[in-house]
């Protein structure tokens, strides 16, 4: 049973454990009608977003991919990649149906009882490829994140309809399914443009050998301004798909130090360039830093797929990039050991690809 009055003994209990190791979430927090958030979720001033470097008159291209065919939206795709590192896709094949249904899910699991999803917890699940969390990577954090989430590993089919949440997993794999399409559309153009003449068995492994979906929920807070929903970083994937609800919070990494808000557009989705295709492309393609405010105003929930390489798979600057004469300014790196050394650490903007430079 959690104290009723938070708000004036935040010293008496320990609301780590309440929060991460019960397993209630800042969902739990939240429903305590706090009047303010407690001290291990204060941001440093320096990691809270500054309204003064918010540039509201630049926004991330969007794009049309109905005339994917055509060459002009080729070149808007990879020079979005090039400048941005991010995009929104309109008219992408994915069923408006399928992205609300799942949207729907997210909230379904996050209602659940606090005993119900603690048995997705890291100590609870059966699988390590099933987890329900909080922040980032707690034990490494000077100050947690305010959002909760739950990560699902995509092995086989049977392997999800066995062990993945019963409240969610349909929706979860039929949103991964659908947008599979996408997903290999957009790397055709985008590594069309890096000489790669086709996607085949082996390109396929390295590209997008293994996927990862998560149902993030980012509950009320009373303080926004004092915390965040996720901390400054860049993704690891080779590409993010990620579908917003109507609430926005996403902001992106602007030249000079300023932050671009990414607007929730009914029915698009947000495509995102990560760690793993920038090191492909040598620096061409840009993995860009992200983070997600907390709102004071409405709860919000987002699904990003992660399309990454087989864990296995040794990611370097592509032979097709550098058959030119190219220098590399990357070494070769197990994907797996970059993957754990991103997961060991806070969040901390784009350090993790220094990892890999020579």
């Amino acid at each position: 049973m959690a104290p009723k009055m938070v708000q004036s003994a935040t010293n008496s209990w320990d609301i780590t454990d309440f929060v991460v190791n019960q397993g209630h979430g800042v969902k739990g927090l939240s429903e305590m009608k706090l009047l303010s958030i407690p001290k291990q979720f204060i941001q440093p001033p320096e990691e809270r977003i500054d309204a003064s470097k918010v540039v509201c008159e630049e926004c991330i291209p969007v794009i049309d991919m109905a005339c994917l065919d055509g060459p002009k939206v080729a070149q808007m795709i990879c020079d979005a990649a090039e400048k941005w590192g991010f995009f929104q896709v309109v008219n992408h094949g994915v069923p408006l149906g399928v992205l609300e249904d799942v949207k729907e899910a997210t909230h379904r699991f996050f209602a659940l009882p606090g005993e119900e999803k603690r048995k997705y917890s890291k100590e609870n699940s059966r699988s390590n490829n099933v987890r329900f969390g909080t922040s980032f990577t707690p034990q490494a954090e000077k100050s947690l994140e305010w959002k909760d989430y739950l990560s699902l590993f995509y092995v086989s089919e049977n392997e999800a309809s066995a062990l993945w949440p019963s409240v969610c997993k349909d929706q979860a794999l039929e949103y991964m399914k659908r947008s599979e399409l996408v997903i290999r559309q957009l790397l055709e153009v985008l590594t069309r443009r890096l000489n790669v003449k086709e996607i085949d068995e082996k390109k396929e492994s390295l590209l997008m050998g293994s996927m990862r979906i998560n149902l993030n929920y980012y509950p009320i807070c009373p303080n926004p301004e004092l915390t965040v929903g996720v901390g400054r970083h860049s993704d690891v994937s080779t590409l993010t798909v990620l579908l917003q609800d109507d609430i926005g919070g996403l902001y992106v990494r602007g030249v000079h130090d300023t932050w671009v808000h990414v607007p929730p557009i009914r029915g698009s989705l947000v495509i995102n360039i990560g760690d793993a295709l920038q090191i492909m492309s040598n620096g061409r393609y840009k993995s860009v830093e992200h983070r997600v405010i907390a709102s004071g105003s409405s709860s919000r929930v987002s699904v990003p797929i992660f399309v990454n390489p087989r864990p296995s798979e040794v990611i370097g600057p592509l032979p097709e990039v550098l058959e030119g004469g190219e220098e590399p300014l990357y070494k070769q790196v197990l994907y797996s050991d970059y993957v754990k050394h991103f997961f060991r650490k806070a969040h901390d903007g784009k350090n993790t690809v220094e990892f890999a430079k020579i």
